[in-house]
């Protein structure tokens, strides 16, 4: 599930196990020719450094990187090597990081045990003094909207201080603390955008049937207006607003299958295309700091494509791809434009951070996320593609063992979350983890997913346990198929709505999988929307179009509800302070199966929400499942260590 506020953050993927002392090997998968085998810790354990950032001066760079085994904010002057924590939290990660415009504090965004009520907080960099910006109460969610260097003295944040349900956006004082209400929701906004004066202009609105609409406003203080409107079929969202502040460029499927980039005229409201593709959703745009001309769009397709908008950033682009060849990211720059931060994502090996200086077209090499990663041997990750049982295309990405051949393997179908999302090509922890103790790891992009366009989002509505749990069984029949799998050795594991995948393979479908590993996944539909958290009160019409509304419907589509029809032993992990899928979604469920004798695992973590983000927990639960597939699928397994016991979580 996702949240429905437009601006996130993007905090690093979860950390797990640590290394044990030695390794055990099961007798099916006593295989010479594997690879050696990969300690979980240097898989999932906290990365050695990531997300770079740099000052707006160009002088500092900061990044995070462990600090008593937790990820915290580290700084060094770049050119030298004076790294050192500035800011740090014992109890929790720290899991995003940008400057402010003065170039001498961080800012960054931080919650308690999971629950996503996140603060705002500020660190001076010379003293590490560190204060809470947005100390409005612990149910109180707040999020840092915009940070302009041109505007030193304050930056933009959105909070749900003044109802629960909606978020409004404030000025806040970056020396005072003080907050200014800018932008009051009316209720149904679910986003806001600001134009190159910082000034709020546009907003998408959630109306109660479904449809959307963009609106937007001549300055600051001025009324809304509605720009264009677009059905519950159709995706629109504001996107950025052009250098002169006359134009906003949207993205937009109405009068086309996928999503395509934009440029509305706000003096006529007439609009004209800047990037599309027929099967492909728009994805990034890169915005100059300095001209706040548009630069160029990627699109997601089977990997990152980045089209360039303004020609006289080609040869820029052409620098970028010599450089190192995985798939280009951009993580920000530089007030002044000259320098960015770049990263590059391979499947086989760890993410690589560069600085990139336009005006020399050099990059200067920074570091790599998980360095130890590069002793090992890792898999490739292929595109796939196979047709569903009602004949409709399904994109998707394969991964298989080395050094084996690649026939009748152990295998585990990996359900993305979301479902409004998708897989996509690159390094993933949890699928090397999975190829290198011998299993062919399958992602299928179901329908339901996004980035192929509407026709294709849209025929998962209502199919939660139709369609879409077809896919995800296709996906299984088709590695079969192809020889890749032994039919009798499939696992379907996922987290989220991977989760409630992995519920309804086994309950729906109980006879085609061999286990299921489900990670807070929802069991029952109706019980998950009578506890999402009050502010997702403007996607609650989206919910309805795309899962149901009807209480005996949505029942129907619920796992919980044929819980005597699974057969598979199923191992659930859950976090205590789950947001977004309650606790009650695992312990209904497990109890239903216990009631019936059938084969369950549940592990509880009390300091968790969604998804798991302290290192410690990530052990004892990657250990866990990994000892879970081995003994059903026969994967090679690396024993848990000694602090990676799950004795006092199970329930």
């Amino acid at each position: 599930m996702v949240r429905p506020a437009m601006k996130t953050g993007q905090p690093l993927a979860s950390v797990a196990a640590l290394v044990a002392l030695f390794v055990y090997v099961t007798p099916q998968a006593a295989r010479a020719d594997l690879p050696p085998l990969i300690p979980r810790s240097v898989l999932f354990g906290n990365p050695e450094k990531a997300s770079p950032a740099i000052s707006p001066n160009g002088t500092m760079l900061a990044y995070l990187a462990p600090y008593d085994g937790v990820l915290s904010i580290w700084v060094r002057t770049i050119g030298k090597s004076d790294d050192r924590v500035v800011a740090t939290d014992p109890a929790r990660p720290i899991r995003n990081v940008l400057w402010q415009p003065d170039s001498k504090h961080v800012l960054y965004e931080q919650d308690k045990g999971g629950n996503e009520n996140f603060h705002v907080y500020q660190t001076d960099t010379a003293t590490k003094a560190t204060r809470d910006l947005t100390p409005f109460g612990d149910k109180v969610r707040s999020d840092i909207e915009n940070v302009d260097p041109r505007f030193p003295n304050f930056i933009l944040v959105t909070s749900n201080k003044r109802d629960p349900k909606v978020f409004d956006v404030y000025r806040l004082n970056l020396r005072t603390g003080a907050t200014v209400l800018v932008a009051q929701n009316p209720g149904n906004v679910g986003g806001w955008l600001e134009d190159n004066d910082l000034a709020v202009r546009a907003a998408a609105q959630a109306n109660a049937d479904g449809s959307n609409e963009i609106l937007v406003r001549r300055n600051g203080s001025a009324p809304w207006r509605t720009l264009v409107k677009a059905s519950s079929d159709d995706q629109i969202a504001p996107v950025a607003f052009s250098a002169d502040n006359r134009s906003l460029y949207v993205t937009s499927s109405v009068g086309a299958n996928s999503l395509r980039l934009l440029r509305y005229d706000l003096g006529n409201d007439q609009f004209t295309v800047i990037a599309s593709d027929p099967t492909y959703d728009v994805d990034s745009p890169l915005i100059d700091a300095r001209t706040r001309k548009l630069v160029a769009v990627s699109f997601q397709r089977d990997r990152t494509q980045w089209d360039v908008i303004d020609p006289s950033y080609t040869a820029d682009f052409d620098a970028l791809r010599t450089l190192h060849g995985g798939d280009i990211g951009f993580l920000g720059g530089t007030a002044d434009g000259r320098e960015w931060i770049v990263s590059y994502v391979v499947d086989n090996g760890p993410v690589a951070y560069y600085s990139y200086d336009r005006t020399n077209k050099r990059g200067r090499f920074l570091f790599v996320s998980r360095p130890a990663l590069l002793k090992y041997t890792l898999a490739p990750m292929q595109p796939i593609t196979y047709t569903a049982s009602d004949g409709l295309p399904i994109h998707g990405y394969l991964t298989l063992p080395v050094g084996v051949a690649p026939k009748n393997l152990p295998t585990v179908v990996f359900v993305h979350g979301g479902p409004w999302g998708r897989d996509t090509w690159g390094y993933n922890g949890y699928v090397q983890w999975l190829a290198n103790r011998g299993y062919a790891v399958l992602q299928p992009n179901f329908r339901g997913s996004t980035g192929y366009g509407k026709a294709f989002l849209n025929a998962g509505n209502r199919q939660w346990a139709g369609t879409m749990h077809q896919d995800v069984v296709d996906a299984k029949n088709w590695a079969v198929a192809q020889g890749y799998a032994d039919p009798t050795k499939v696992a379907v594991m996922g987290g989220s709505y991977g989760g409630y995948a992995v519920l309804a393979a086994l309950a729906f479908s109980p006879d085609v999988f061999a286990a299921g590993v489900d990670i807070v996944g929802p069991s029952n539909l109706n019980t998950l929307l009578a506890a999402i958290p009050p502010y997702w009160s403007t996607i609650r019409a989206t919910f309805a179009v795309r899962m149901g509304d009807s209480v005996d419907f949505l029942n129907s589509q619920s796992p919980l509800f044929k819980a005597n029809q699974i057969k598979a032993p199923l191992l659930i992990g859950q976090g205590a302070n789950d947001p977004r899928v309650n606790r009650r979604e695992s312990d209904q469920i497990v109890a239903a199966m216990r009631k019936n004798n059938e084969p369950v695992e549940y592990i509880v973590f009390p300091d968790e929400g969604h998804g798991f983000a302290r290192p410690e927990n990530n052990r004892r639960f990657d250990a866990a499942a990994e000892a879970f597939l081995g003994k059903y699928l026969g994967g090679r397994v690396e024993p848990a260590g000694p602090d990676e016991s799950v004795t006092a979580f199970e329930h």
